[in-house]
């Protein structure tokens, strides 16, 4: 990385809760020749391995822990490295990682379930729910002027939510006035350390509740007019609020009544409880190509309770967790003989939901859909779903296919390394290895 600054190397605005083009290389398990049978042996993951032994032998991370399973069955681990660099307790599948915009399809699959229950509804205007966001105003000028205003032509929707295209800003994307006016109302992302960094992470206080936060973003000025450009935002954190309303529950109460418990998800908190630090993994910043301690597991910020339980990017959770939550999705809303969400709902939440007219060219989504709070692929990779993380994790689920795979590792930013598209091409490579010997 040669002289680049930790300014705008590690943790530059635009780089620090986003996820990376995880689906590029994992959609292309579209094209391989493999069928069920090859399917039903896979277990071999030579290029994976590989790609944890060279990252953490390297030192460039901690640790390592990749998640792969076939439909319902147990996953094949792979746990490289120590919870923190030079400590002797080694990762795996109960470590807990900070999963940052991997919370995003969480929340969108509760969206979902809503909707199921006939609570919400795709299309509906999100002013019925929450009235401060009737007559909203947009600025002219994306990142523009906070003066010169137009009012929305079209209602905020709940499918313009679940897939940013809403409208709303992130004080991590914008730039220029707006991103400012969003510091100043609390309306930021997840957290990220204790450390005195506050300059440098370009954010402001958090809101004391996900009411305030809703009630100061309803006062701010759209950065698009709804439904018309694909701009990565705090949507999903909205959701969070639109979701305790209608449930007449808080949103982290509703997480896990209808989603974390049902799942067996028992390691997956906005708030890590004391008793648990022990798994808790550090969490570092790449400073000039090394690993330098960011968030540290027995100071982490995520031992002390959150402003509001963040629905974008405020989760930890452990490698064993998520793969249950994938699992469940590859079943279509099936864990084991549970039913957890129905069908239809995982089918829809998995799927295109862009308005028409909106594409993801020229953003870190290009050539992909989106679906519920998550990347969708499209034409031959269609049924492929996932994101990542600003922590350098990455997860994807292949509904058509019934694969799921996840990576946990932990670093800032997550484009310091190219481990979200290295992932999934490693997956994809030892499937194609499988099929070529099986042919």
């Amino acid at each position: 990385m040669g002289s680049r600054t930790f300014d705008d190397a590690v943790l530059s605005r635009r780089a620090l809760l986003r996820a990376g083009a995880l689906l590029g290389a994992g959609a292309a398990l579209g094209t391989l020749p493999f069928g069920r049978a090859a399917l039903a042996h896979a277990g071999h993951w030579p290029s994976v391995m590989a790609l944890a032994d060279d990252y953490v032998s390297a030192r460039k991370v901690a640790n390592m822990v990749a998640v792969m399973g076939w439909q319902q069955r147990e996953p094949d681990v792979i746990a490289r490295g120590t919870l923190a660099i030079g400590q002797a307790v080694p990762a795996g599948l109960d470590s807990l990682y900070r999963i940052y915009s991997m919370t995003k399809p969480i929340t969108g699959m509760a969206t979902m379930m809503l909707i199921e229950d006939d609570k919400l509804g795709l299309d509906q205007p999100l002013a019925e729910i929450l009235p401060a966001f009737a007559d909203m105003q947009v600025q002219k000028t994306y990142d523009g002027s906070i003066a010169e205003l137009e009012p929305a032509e079209r209602p905020i929707t709940i499918r313009h939510l679940l897939t940013h295209t809403a409208g709303l800003g992130y004080s991590i994307i914008q730039k220029g006035p707006i991103k400012a006016a969003y510091e100043r109302a609390g309306v930021v992302p997840g957290r990220v350390t204790r450390l005195p960094l506050g300059a440098i992470f370009g954010r402001g206080e958090a809101a004391p509740s996900l009411k305030a936060f809703a009630d100061n973003l309803a006062r701010l000025p759209l950065v698009a007019q709804p439904g018309t450009r694909w701009s990565y935002s705090v949507s999903l954190d909205l959701l969070g609020r639109v979701i305790e309303v209608v449930s007449g529950k808080p949103f982290d109460a509703f997480l896990k009544e209808r989603l974390f418990d049902p799942l067996g998800m028992t390691s997956t908190w906005f708030h890590v409880p004391a008793s648990e630090v022990g798994r808790l993994t550090t969490n570092y910043g790449v400073v000039n190509g090394r690993p330098m301690p960011l968030d540290p597991a027995r100071a982490s910020i995520y031992l002390d309770p959150p402003a509001f339980p963040f629905g974008g990017a405020g989760l930890v959770s452990s490698p064993r967790d998520y793969d249950r939550f994938l699992q469940m999705l590859v079943g279509y809303g099936r864990l084991g003989g549970k039913r957890v969400m129905s069908e239809a709902a995982v089918r829809l939440g998995t799927s295109n939901l862009l308005p028409d007219g909106v594409s993801t060219a020229g953003t870190f989504a290009d050539g992909s859909g989106f679906g519920a709070g998550g990347r969708v692929g499209l034409g031959e990779q269609a049924g492929t779903f996932g994101w990542g993380g600003a922590a350098g994790t990455v997860a994807f689920a292949d509904l058509r296919r019934g694969l799921r795979a996840a990576l946990f590792t932990q670093y800032m930013p997550a484009e310091a390394y190219p481990l979200h598209s290295a992932f999934p091409a490693a997956v994809t490579k030892d499937l194609a290895a499988l099929a070529a010997a099986q042919t």
